[in-house]
């Protein structure tokens, strides 16, 4: 037998070895698939199909989110604070960009981004007796990091003015002074408050791109229309990022970035969380924009159906578009459902409000699935080797250290919105986000043979809001209402 043949004849032997364990399981009911490891590993567990899944609890994993969350933010935080944080932080990007001038913008990208996922955890105040001692000195050490780079002094000072970037982060950090005022806001010196206050009106001078980046100067203004005693806010702002992404809403709960659909994970980074943020602190402010609230929210909750959706068995999702790096960052409207309370419910909330009576009610998407998705698109990513360098700091990556991943205005600053996938930490324990059982997500239901009638999804409200009558302009006595609500900690 020569060589070649003998080698054929393994291979034949070897298949049909394999074909013959394969006849004898197909009897078997109990087949078994691997999902992502538990106990902060990659390794695989096993589970009979249609058996509850083995994770941890919704106590165990709210440890695991907390420890990780404070992992990710102790670095910067911790460096702002002293005084240090351009000194210690890594300046790195992608080693195709021979010049960078990232380092203009790191103290407000990396203390926006981190403040932003961060921020209703710190709100959350007597939520746990246990994690209070921990929360508290996270809180503490939150004002002393924004005291430090507000300071004139500051060697970390913040960079409100010099290039585009910087209306991108302010509007970052408005967003997580919004989702935090009691924990982040209020405690303030003056001078730190009209330093913020300034630097934020500073930002104006910047010209948004005709792209998401509307949505930062919306944020913006919305924050000023809150905190600033002096009532400067501009209402047009505000009224033209709606309406513009209103013109450019493709159906299907997603929006075009500017005029054009871009398939990466903008809506959710950006575009949804913003949009949501602006209306629901302008609240009775103006009755037009009022109206559009439950129709952003159902475009909002069919989006955050479909992110859910793509986390796989195995705890991956699709790595498409730009800002791929930003990691988990790409499920930020997702959490925020799940923080905000509307996900859906099933036939029972208002998403049903306009669904036909010949369509059946969608399935609902319990929020203790939801939790144990997204704690399975952290640990697949964040246990990836080489994703802390030695000091603790994020590398850039999607699995572990990837630097050629990096779009061209990617830096280690840039990463930190991957904090956004924290934010149903401001829910107490008991919510069901935490307190429900624990249960597969979509796709390890679906690919473990478990017949499913369909997908959770809600019914596609795709009205139009320029249809809606109009309703009348901002009242400055309602605005009035908003701010001096919250200088008596009632907003």
């Amino acid at each position: 037998m020569t060589p070649f043949v003998k080698q054929v004849f393994i291979v034949w032997a070897i298949l049909e070895r394999r074909k013959g364990k394969g006849r004898r399981r197909r009897g078997q009911k109990n087949r078994r698939l691997i999902l992502p490891g538990q106990g902060g590993t990659l390794g695989g567990i096993l589970f009979p199909m249609n058996a509850s899944l083995p994770l941890p609890g919704g106590s165990s994993q709210r440890a695991d989110w907390i420890g990780l969350l404070t992992r990710i933010a102790r670095p910067p935080l911790e460096a702002a604070a002293s005084g240090s944080l351009l000194r210690r932080m890594p300046g790195r990007w992608n080693p195709d960009v021979t010049s960078h001038p990232r380092s203009t913008f790191a103290a407000l990208e990396i203390v926006a981004r981190t403040l932003l996922g961060i921020a209703p955890w710190l709100e959350a105040r007597d939520a746990d007796p246990a994690e209070e001692p921990l929360r508290e000195t996270f809180a503490s050490l939150a004002r002393a990091a924004l005291a430090a780079v507000l300071a004139p002094d500051s060697p970390d000072r913040l960079n409100f003015t010099v290039g585009e970037q910087p209306l991108v982060d302010a509007a970052f950090l408005c967003q997580a002074l919004l989702r935090a005022p009691g924990a982040l806001w209020e405690p303030l010196d003056d001078a730190t408050k009209r330093r913020l206050i300034e630097g934020v009106r500073a930002t104006r001078l910047i010209k948004p791109g005709i792209s998401n980046w509307l949505c930062f100067s919306g944020v913006i203004e919305a924050f000023l229309a809150r905190f600033d005693a002096a009532g400067d806010w501009d209402a047009m702002r505000i009224d033209y990022v709606l309406r513009q992404h209103e013109d450019w809403y493709k159906g299907g709960g997603v929006y075009g970035d500017g005029p054009r659909f871009a398939w990466d994970y903008y809506n959710s980074y950006v575009i949804h969380p913003a949009l949501l943020e602006i209306t629901d602190c302008l609240s009775g402010v103006c009755c037009d924009w009022d109206a559009w609230i439950p129709v952003l929210r159902g475009r909002a909750r069919e989006y955050a159906v479909t992110l859910e959706q793509l986390v796989a068995p195995d705890g991956t999702f699709p790595a498409i578009g730009r800002s791929i790096t930003y990691r988990m960052g790409a499920f930020h409207l997702l959490a925020y459902a799940a923080w905000k309370g509307f996900l859906p419910t099933g036939g029972a909330g208002e998403e049903e409000a306009n669904r036909p009576a010949w369509l059946h009610p969608a399935e609902p998407l319990p929020p203790s699935q939801v939790r144990c998705a997204l704690t399975a698109v952290m640990r697949r990513m964040m246990d990836a080797p080489g994703t802390f360098d030695e000091n603790g700091w994020l590398a850039i990556g999607v699995c572990g250290r990837q630097p050629a991943l990096g779009d061209v205005y990617i830096s280690t600053a840039s990463l930190y919105l991957c904090t956004a996938i924290f934010l149903p930490l401001g829910l107490p324990p008991g919510d069901p986000f935490w307190s429900g059982p624990a249960m597969p997500w979509t796709s390890a239901r679906l690919w473990s043979g478990e017949d499913l009638a369909r997908p959770a999804a809600p019914w596609r409200d795709d009205r139009r809001v320029m249809d809606l009558p109009f309703q009348g302009s901002p009242g400055r006595p309602a605005v009035n209402a908003i701010r001096d609500g919250n200088r008596r900690g009632q907003a």
